[in-house]
């Protein structure tokens, strides 16, 4: 291909595009001299182009090495569709029979294809080594790239083999293409494929448009999802979420009310994925409530909104999931709940790896809850993370920047640091060197002698929430860099050097404190309780009950009330939202209550807050369905146990949830198998004329003679009865 070739023309020719977009000139201009290229370029940003253009204008085949079996599909589709004949891209991967394999091999050898993708598994396969022998290779394209790097977000171990495969093969020059990697993760991908030498091409992290925030995670989580869609009604948006349950879940009760969504996971077949993807593609849906498989490849220029339901394992993840929004330029916001439960959820699932990976993990996990709990610019902290270097202080679209907190002076805290960190000779992490300051003997730093330092606890005195945010800042200041090589390890910068000699105020910001109160367990918690409501709910239900004569928790439990003066069901469906009402109970019971709770938010002037009254779908219904229709059968309850891989106990709590709900069960049959009537009916009797349900004050008063499981038997007979 001639030097001076009029690049703006091919790129008119073959895409339709009237100019290039960035460095991609500059990159297509160096495949075709022959270099090796670096590539370092965001989301969307157009990465495809710099190796499908020089492709098309080389002589040979170019090699597209790809994780994605979907992505491949996509892109030939695409190239394939611009071209005069076919054959001019193919994919070669575990989805083709033998006769496809065939046509693509007999296309490459007839010279028709310009570019062929392969997955790393089928690029190492000896009968295609063999067979790409035969063949001119133009350059080898390396997609994905940070898979090769264990501290890349999406490591894969077969990436590690695509070295020796290419020496294997027949040298070529090679382009490695990433949209995110972190100084780390850019030395291992060019000491990894051989190509140290290779022209770099970083273009901006830096997007504009989108907009980060971090909430705190609560029990409420999924109801301020709802609210957020639905006051962001007919965009189009992801929610992220680390589990297939989660996402099953999330999807159907956003379905129930009246969004159009639909979950996307690993565990669904291809064809159902592929449905789905083009749903939302053609806006059919809105809503895509994935795992992490769901995005790559997908250009969807307008998606509005990415959340994250978890925090993700690493602030790559995180920031190639977000890219996901804006791609047009338009509003993207990127919304991201955390709790520090997750993050000791997440390296527990770490247990059981090997050692080196848990380290790594851990790291990379250290550095998203740094992101999540600073108060500092988040996109500052992001660019920084990628090793680039943001200079305003305010970038006016994230939540910190929004609402910035006040600053104090953190001159001395820092001098400790810094001297803490030229004490142990700047071979140390963050944790160590907090644990140094604050005077903490562990065992670590026994062995290292380091508690018989001069500055060992010079900081002992000082506010311990402080250190994590001064070592942050300290890092985006330029005083202290993370050693590439051993990652995490700080270094002394000369500006560090400089401080240490001649202090000078430095401002800093603390973190924001994130208050543990979600429990994956109990989605249904509390909100603010309505204490003037809740009085006057007791007090109807204490006159519902002397008219009805049962005892008050009978009509509706403590918990329900609760619910009820936090909530503010007005209507009988409504009411069904709240824990320990179902169907039967709100029609037998529930129109004063909703009545009461509207004529209170009528003349308080009380607007009940849209997120409260989202329809939930139950996440055990199937399993209830089953133990009621068991039940309803007359099988023995040790059975239905077995049957459905519960304990004896797990069932009664089943099935104690079951009539607390307002559905009726009869379980005579099996009280006459397992116990003496005259047992039974003092149990009975004690429930009639006691004004608590709580089962060790039931044991207190009934003695030894009874046991918990007797009691809480005929607590479900006496509820079903007298309840439902």
């Amino acid at each position: 291909m001639p030097k001076d070739v009029n690049l703006n023309a091919q790129l008119k020719r073959f895409f339709g595009f009237d100019k290039f977009k960035g460095d991609q000139e500059a990159i297509i201009r160096n495949v075709l001299d022959g270099n090796d290229t670096f590539v370092l370029m965001p989301t969307g940003g157009g990465k495809s182009l710099c190796y499908q253009l020089p492709s098309l204008l080389m002589e040979g085949t170019a090699i597209v090495i790809s994780p994605l079996i979907a992505l491949m599909k996509n892109q030939v589709d695409v190239i394939n569709g611009m071209s005069e004949s076919d054959g001019v891209a193919h994919y070669l991967n575990s989805s083709l029979n033998k006769a496809a394999i065939d046509q693509v091999k007999a296309d490459i050898v007839e010279g028709k294809t310009k570019l062929l993708y392969v997955a790393p598994e089928s690029l190492n396969k000896d009968d295609n080594v063999e067979f790409l022998k035969t063949v001119k290779i133009s350059f080898y394209a390396i997609d994905e790239a940070h898979c090769i790097s264990e501290w890349g977000h999406d490591f894969r171990p077969e990436y590690r083999n695509i070295r020796p495969t290419i020496q294997r093969i027949g040298e070529a020059p090679v382009i490695a293409l990433t949209a995110t990697a972190t100084d780390k993760v850019r030395t291992d991908i060019k000491k990894n494929l051989g190509i140290n030498d290779a022209k770099e091409f970083n273009s901006s992290f830096n997007r504009p448009n989108l907009y980060y925030e971090v909430r705190p995670k609560t029990n409420e989580i999924n109801k301020q999802i709802i609210r957020f869609i639905k006051q962001n009604a007919g965009k189009s948006g992801i929610v992220y979420c680390l589990s297939r349950k989660k996402v099953e879940e999330l999807a159907a009760d956003l379905c129930a009310n009246d969004i159009r969504a639909a979950a996307y996971h690993a565990g669904l077949d291809s064809a159902k994925r592929s449905e789905t993807q083009d749903d939302f593609l053609m806006e059919r849906i809105d809503i895509i409530v994935a795992t992490i498989a769901f995005g790559m490849g997908i250009d969807k220029p307008d998606v509005r909104f990415v959340i994250h339901y978890d925090i993700p394992k690493s602030l790559e993840g995180y920031y190639q999931e977000t890219g996901r929004a804006g791609r047009d330029g338009g509003e993207g916001k990127c919304i991201a709940f955390y709790s520090y439960k997750d993050l000791q959820k997440l390296e527990k699932f770490m247990e059981g790896k090997p050692v080196a990976e848990q380290d790594i993990g851990k790291q990379l996990l250290q550095e998203t809850a740094a992101y999540a709990e600073s108060s500092m610019c988040r996109r500052k902290m992001l660019l920084h993370y990628f090793g680039e270097e943001y200079d305003r202080d305010n970038c006016g679209n994230c939540d910190n920047c929004l609402h910035p907190k006040t600053k104090i002076e953190g001159r001395d805290q820092l001098l400790i640091v810094l001297e803490a960190v030229a004490a142990v000779k700047e071979n140390f992490r963050a944790e160590y060197i907090i644990d140094f300051v604050k005077g903490r003997a562990t065992d670590d730093i026994v062995s290292h002698k380091h508690n018989q330092l001069e500055e060992f606890g010079a900081g002992e005195d000082e506010n311990p929430k402080l250190w994590n945010p001064v070592i942050r800042q300290a890092l985006l200041a330029g005083m202290l860099k993370k050693d590439v090589e051993n990652y995490g390890l700080l270094k002394l910068t000369a500006a560090g050097k400089r401080f240490i000699k001649s202090p000078h105020s430095f401002m800093i910001v603390e973190d924001t404190e994130f208050k543990d109160d979600y429990d994956d367990e109990s989605m249904d918690g509390a909100g603010a309780l309505d204490l003037e409501l809740y009085a006057m709910l007791k007090d109807l239900r204490k006159k519902l009950a002397q008219k009805v004569g049962v005892p008050t928790y009978v009509v509706f439990q403590d918990q329900s009330l609760e619910q009820m003066a936090t909530m503010y069901p007005v209507t009988l469906q409504e009411l069904q939202n709240i824990q320990g009402v179902g169907a039967g109970k709100a029609k037998r019971y529930g129109q004063p209550f909703c009545d009461l709770i509207k004529r209170h938010c009528e003349e308080n002037e009380i607007e009940r807050p849209e997120e409260l009254r989202v329809r939930t779908v139950a996440k055990r219904s199937m399993l209830k369905v089953q133990i009621i229709q068991s039940i309803d059968r007359k099988i023995d309850l040790e059975e239905i146990a077995r049957a459905q891989g519960l304990d004896f106990e797990d069932l009664l709590t089943e099935i104690e949830g079951i009539v607390y709900s307002g559905t009726q069960l009869n379980i005579d049959y099996y009280l006459e198998d397992v116990m003496d009537e005259d047992h039974i009916d003092d149990i009975y009797e004690y429930f009639r004329e006691s004004d608590t349900d709580d089962i060790d004050a039931a044991i207190e008063e009934l003695g030894d003679d009874y046991s918990e499981e007797d009691i809480r038997l005929v607590r479900v007979k006496f509820f079903s009865e007298m309840a439902n």
